[in-house]
């Protein structure tokens, strides 16, 4: 374990009135214990959980990889803060890490695609490729394989959005090898049950108030995809037996 846990300091919020400061959850929940090398951040979406990843990944000296905003209609001055109101504690000392989210990705993948043109050993960090010549799939998978051998501490916001259940049962073995080789711990905002199957993961559920420890089992994303499954013969009677029409 790299991180022990994070403590939030509510009483010091500059505003109530503004996202993510008027949440309840964050008022709500005063810590988070991490337990065991892969934690899953679980919940409905507006719950806070990247939200509150992208806080951590600032608290903890981590550089996250994003092309400079342009003008915008209305701008949150709060929505960027929270990391100012968390307190991270180190089971051993600062470790390097790494913050990732489909939305920054892009990004990163041109800037490595840069420094190859001056050196290009540089792709050998990632892969050996061009991440930007490869799908959009391929790329997570050479930047997650490459990357999560190294020590360290990885904060990743749902990595499901581009890769197909054969890619996700790919990062889930990745997660279960690190973590049991003891170098990397890894916090994971996720809405993908494949992944939070992992074996021996915490997982923070989002969906109460405070932020609550649950099962595996207890998580919606299990339930729902396990009563399709189960019924899906009751709920789409016709699913398979003729073509749907316009």
């Amino acid at each position: 374990m790299h991180l022990n846990k994070i403590t939030l300091n509510p009483e010091h919020y500059p505003t109530n009135d503004y996202y993510p400061f008027n949440l309840p959850i964050f008022h709500q929940t005063k810590e988070i214990p991490f337990e065991s090398p892969v934690t899953f951040f679980v919940g409905e979406n507006g719950t806070g959980k990247s939200t509150l990843l992208e806080a951590i990944t600032h608290a903890c000296g981590i550089h996250i990889w994003r092309n400079p905003e342009g003008m915008r209609y209305k701008r949150n001055p709060y929505e960027k803060a929270m990391h100012y109101f968390l307190r991270v504690e180190w089971a051993n000392g600062r470790v390097p890490g790494s913050y990732f989210s489909s939305d920054t990705f892009r990004y990163f993948s041109y800037a490595v695609d840069e420094w190859a043109v001056n050196d290009e050993n540089q792709l050998n960090y990632f892969g050996g490729k061009s991440l930007v010549t490869q799908s959009h799939g391929q790329s997570l998978m050479a930047y997650f394989s490459s990357r999560y051998q190294i020590r360290g501490l990885y904060l990743i916001d749902e990595p499901e959005t581009a890769l197909s259940a054969k890619s996700l049962l790919e990062l889930l073995h990745l997660l279960q090898g690190m973590a049991a080789a003891g170098h990397a711990q890894f916090i994971i905002a996720t809405h993908s049950p494949i992944l939070m199957a992992c074996p021996g993961a915490g997982i923070y559920s989002f969906d109460q108030t405070p932020v609550e420890k649950i099962t595996y089992r207890e998580t919606s994303h299990y339930q729902i995809y396990q009563d399709f499954f189960t019924n899906q013969d009751k709920l789409f009677p016709e699913t398979g037996s003729k073509p749907l029409t316009g």
